[in-house]
This record gives C-alpha cells, structure tokens and sequence, in this order.
C-alpha cells in the first residue's frame, strides 16, 4: 500500500514538472516577448557618392520591401561635397564614398567596410565622331574633353592615370561628379570624358565605352559607414549590413563593380 502510494506522488510531481517545461517553452519562443527584433521604422538617409546612383536607388527599393515601416531617402554627390555637407551637419545616417580619402575626412563614424572597387573607363558619344583611340587624346588641345574635378574621387583617380601615362590633359570641363561628366558625353558636348566603367554601363546605349591599360593604376575602393550622430542608428546598420549581404553584393556585381 505504502509503495503504491509512493509512486502515485512521484508521478504526479513528475506530471507537474512536465507541465511546467510545457508552458514556458511557448512562452520563450512567442514572437510577442521581449527577446524579438523590434521592426525598423523612419527614415534612412544615405550620402553616397554619385556612382552609386543606380545600383543604391535598386538597393533601397528591395530595402524598404524587407522593411515596411523604412524610407529610404538618398543623397547623391561628389564625395567630397557629401563629406563636407556631413561635417558641416547635414542629418546622415550612412556614407558610401567613392574613395577612402573622402571617409576619412569624416570624423563622427563607425569602422568603414570597402566594399567594391571600381575602374575609370573613356566614355564617348554614339559613333565615337571625336575618334578617340585611348587616354592619350586627352592631352589634345583639339579634343573636348571633360573630367571630374582633382577633389572628387574620379578627379583623383584620373590624376594618377595622366601621371602613369606621362601626359598632361586639357580637359574643356572639370565637373564636380562622375554624373555630370557622364552627362556631358550622352548630350554631345564632349567628344570624350574619363568616367567609371560603371557609369558607361548605367547609360546603355547612350554612349559608348573604350577600356584602356592604364587604368589599373588607378582602382578606387569603395568605404561605406554609419554616422556616430545618425538619427536612425538601427536602421543605419541594417542597410550597411544589406549592402554588405549577398543580395547587396549581387546588385552591385551586375551593375559591373568589383569586389573589394
């Protein structure tokens, strides 16, 4: 009798363990609790430079559709305009500069990931009526041609590639990004502008690309960061981390950038 009533007790005991672990493990893993991922909400802004227009634009579409309660809103310059705007205030959340020289001018910053590289690429009008044959022409007086500006990351970069090459351009143009020396070569002005790879493929077939060597002397390596100050910390990493993410990475490899 006395055993009988023994293992009647401690199978109820056990029941009520049993019953206990039951009830918590829902508990643990509801989506209601306080260990969840709060969803992202507001805006994002983005500072990238201006070869990133298109590939960034696509970016944030696919974002926002992961995020519903995002906005991603996008300012597209010159890195060193972008830079200056940051320093002097500007609300930002995330900088992609287009080279490293114009990260580091930002001080309030988290660590810089490189993540693409990219390659100056002559960009001339349909039908080439300048007959442009390569980087050479761009020390003819008799040719129109436009550059980005010394400060701007394609200014820098095509600077090194006129050193490499041992000429000394006469560009009719300085522009102040990659997009408006683009523009000059898609509306004609130009018979020819030093541009990215990149651009020459966002245009299709409004212009029409000429690979040169020397261009390998003059890669540019792409850093992006959140801002110390943004106003939208989290959904700050959670567009770096997209970028950085395998989606991110194929956009950004169709488009014709490099990995870093």
């Amino acid at each position: 009798m006395f055993r009988r009533t023994a293992f009647a007790a401690l199978a109820a005991v056990a029941a009520l363990a049993l019953a206990g672990c039951g009830d918590g493990t829902p508990a643990a893993s509801s989506p209601g609790n306080g260990s969840s991922t709060p969803a992202l909400s507001g805006a994002v802004n983005v500072f990238a430079a201006a070869s990133l227009t298109g590939t960034f634009t696509q970016l944030g579409k696919d974002f926002e559709a992961a995020h519903p309660g995002v906005k991603v809103t996008f300012n597209f310059a010159g890195s060193s305009a972008l830079a200056q705007q940051i320093e002097q205030g500007a609300p930002a959340d995330v900088f992609a500069s287009a080279a490293p020289k114009n990260m580091d001018d930002v001080k309030d910053k988290g660590t810089p990931t490189n993540f693409v590289k990219n390659t100056l690429e002559i960009a001339v009008p349909k039908g080439n009526p300048g007959k442009i044959t390569g980087i050479k022409d761009f020390a003819d007086k008799n040719k129109k041609i436009a550059i980005c500006a010394a400060q701007v990351p394609c200014g820098a970069a095509a600077a090194k590639v006129f050193t490499a090459v041992g000429i000394t351009a006469q560009p009719d143009s300085l522009e102040q990004d990659v997009k408006a020396a683009l523009t000059k070569v898609s509306l004609g002005e130009v018979d020819a502008a030093l541009v990215y790879k990149t651009d020459v493929l966002s245009a299709k077939d409004k212009v029409e690309g000429i690979e040169f060597p020397e261009s390998s002397k003059a890669v540019n390596e792409y850093p992006i960061a959140t801002l110390s100050k943004a106003p939208n910390p989290d959904g700050a990493k959670a567009f770096v981390d997209y970028v950085l993410s395998d989606k991110g990475k194929a956009v950004l490899t169709a488009a014709g950038f490099d990995a870093p």
